[in-house]
């Protein structure tokens, strides 16, 4: 049963298809793309009187719509997908760190 499925990937892998995707923007974009959420989920440690509200904010809008986008793309690109899924929770996260920072010491939030 395993080896059927260990044969199947690796077939899999070595088709044109794959070999095509694999040197498209669909994989690429998204890939070079991940290092935006992956940096906001590395900022979680760092103090909030560092995060940029607008900057937050323009991170947002900026997966939001990237999301709608991903999905309606033909064919669906679901690594963008998941990438700016990602990056949006990684960012509210941010955003509301920022709120319950400037709740807190509202003389240091401009």
């Amino acid at each position: 049963m395993s080896s059927n499925m260990v044969r199947n990937l690796l077939g899999q892998l070595k088709s044109k298809e794959f070999r095509d995707y694999l040197t498209s923007t669909h994989f690429w974009g998204p890939v070079a793309n991940w290092g935006i959420p992956l940096a906001a989920i590395a900022d979680m440690k760092k103090d909030p009187a560092y995060i940029s509200g607008k900057m937050t904010t323009a991170l947002c809008i900026y997966s939001a719509l990237f999301m709608r986008f991903a999905w309606t793309v033909q064919p669906r690109n679901l690594l963008l997908l998941a990438c700016h899924v990602t990056n949006e929770s990684a960012q509210l996260i941010q955003g509301s760190r920022l709120i319950a920072y400037s709740l807190r010491n509202p003389a240091k939030s401009t």
